[in-house]
């Protein structure tokens, strides 16, 4: 895990480094963005600093209340902030799919894609599509609403000339995984359920998505990103289900980082020059770093992609 630190690495920004001061001077204006899971934590702190920073920024929410008071608490700090909600329910692919077709009928362009949105380490819980809840909300829901936005990213990156970017939260506990790495034939059982393990297996997910989808659009010749990140060690709403975790961090979380050191790492991989063309690379501290073997396995990444094709396939 990262703990706070003021020295920088080879970008010129460190785990101390907050998301306005990765994007100070860059300027956001006439792009579009998703911001998934914003109604708080570094969610909300990411959304704003894009706004801030010219974005128009939809926000895809469970809640749309939540969704419309954390627009709200934007707007107060940023007056000319664009900012749109949107109700999306990551964990069920039926929410994904209305989302997506919603988005696309709006005629919206889309620059950055950030997925942002997750759980940590609930008991064993089947999704609505009776997937394993962390499995289902952490990866297979952003591998369906990537798949579902990526010919309006296509577009988008055509017309105007700029690059797209697609921005995958992962976790440095993507290492703590099943000794398998991805439990293919044992996603919903109950009895080999662990719940780090779980998490572990979905943020090793993330980054295995990011790099097959690399792969692929690369081999497209797609002006298209995609790289995934370790935010940092923050006490965030995602721990509220694992008690020990939450207390740990309360003891400890003067060490650890505050939210907008938090947002950082997303924001620096969405918006910096620095990363122009760079694509399939994990980072954390806003500074590129090394993933886990598997993380960087092409044939897991492949095998992963074949996977979640099948389970996301329309019923």
């Amino acid at each position: 895990m990262t703990w706070i630190s003021i020295f920088t690495g080879k970008s010129g920004f460190a785990a101390s480094s907050t998301a306005e001061d990765v994007t100070k001077g860059i300027d956001g204006t006439g792009l579009t963005a998703i911001v998934t899971g914003a109604t708080s934590g570094i969610g909300l702190e990411t959304a704003r600093v894009l706004a801030l920073r010219g974005v128009h920024v939809v926000m895809p929410v469970r809640n749309i209340a939540a969704g419309e008071k954390a627009k709200e608490s934007i707007a107060e700090k940023v007056p000319n902030a664009k900012l749109e909600v949107m109700e999306l329910d990551v964990s069920s692919q039926e929410s994904v799919r209305q989302f997506a077709s919603q988005y696309c009928s709006k005629g919206l362009p889309l620059n950055i894609l950030i997925l942002n949105a997750g759980i940590m380490s609930p008991p064993f819980t089947l999704s609505k599509d009776n997937i394993e809840l962390q499995f289902a909300t952490n990866h297979l829901g952003n591998f369906l609403l990537t798949n579902l936005l990526l010919d309006t990213m296509k577009k988008t990156a055509i017309e105007s000339g700029k690059e797209g970017r697609i921005v995958i939260l992962s976790s440095e506990l993507h290492q703590t995984t099943y000794k398998e790495g991805i439990m293919f034939d044992k996603i919903n059982d109950e009895q080999s359920y662990n719940a780090m393990y779980a998490y572990g297996q979905s943020k090793l997910a993330n980054a295995l998505h990011a790099k097959e989808l690399t792969r692929r659009l690369q081999e497209e010749g797609v002006n298209i990103t995609a790289n995934s990140l370790h935010p940092g060690v923050i006490n965030t709403n995602l721990l509220h289900h694992n008690g020990f975790f939450a207390i740990f961090f309360k003891v400890v979380q003067s060490f650890l980082k505050n939210i907008p050191q938090g947002a950082a790492t997303t924001c620096y991989v969405a918006m910096h020059p620095q990363l122009k063309g760079v694509s399939g690379e994990y980072f954390a501290d806003s500074n590129l770093k090394k993933a886990s073997a598997y993380a960087q396995d092409p044939e897991l990444a492949k095998k992963l992609w074949d996977f979640s094709v099948k389970l996301t396939q329309a019923k």
